[in-house]
């Protein structure tokens, strides 16, 4: 998956954005201009250990991304777009693009590409939700579609008389 990001403002919403593409080996393209120094120390705080797992690419600006992707299948994340994130089937490779925090993404560009907008549902008072919450849910919509690849899907707790997974039952 790729979690594209059009001129991001806010260094923490970034950060964390980026653990969850460390997390889910997603790729994420950060467009340019940025509202902060890829060096910001609020950027690598919320982004903790993880940017070795990670893999970013930064762009000059849109038309630079779309130039180098020209085959990208594209959903643009938008409150304004006429249906749910969840009405699309996504393969491993979409992109899914995010515009600022303040702003969202272009109103044109949304114009364009009206049939690919996807939206998060919300009440009709609340204005939009965090970036960085937006992308994780759309994200792990798309990656449970495609069956977690590559996603570790269980867990174990550290103590040693945990029982297995067939034992749980008997808990319940």
């Amino acid at each position: 998956m790729n979690i594209v990001l059009v001129e991001p403002e806010i260094p923490q919403n970034t950060g964390n954005i980026a653990r969850t593409c460390a997390a889910t080996g997603a790729h994420l393209h950060l467009i340019k201009p940025l509202g902060f120094s890829l060096e910001d120390k609020y950027l690598k705080r919320a982004g903790l250990d993880y940017w070795y797992l990670m893999k970013y690419t930064v762009y000059e600006s849109w038309q630079d991304f779309i130039e180098r992707n020209p085959d990208a299948n594209l959903y643009y994340a938008t409150t304004k777009a006429p249906r749910d994130y969840c009405q699309v089937s996504y393969s491993e490779d979409d992109y899914l693009v995010f515009g600022k925090e303040t702003k969202g993404l272009d109103e044109n560009l949304l114009k364009e590409n009206y049939e690919r907008c996807i939206r998060i549902p919300m009440r009709k008072e609340a204005r939009s939700l965090n970036l960085s919450n937006s992308v994780a849910v759309v994200l792990y919509e798309a990656l449970r579609q495609n069956g977690f690849t590559d996603l570790k899907g269980d867990g174990k707790l550290h103590h040693t008389d945990t029982p297995d997974i067939g034992q749980w039952r008997d808990y319940v």
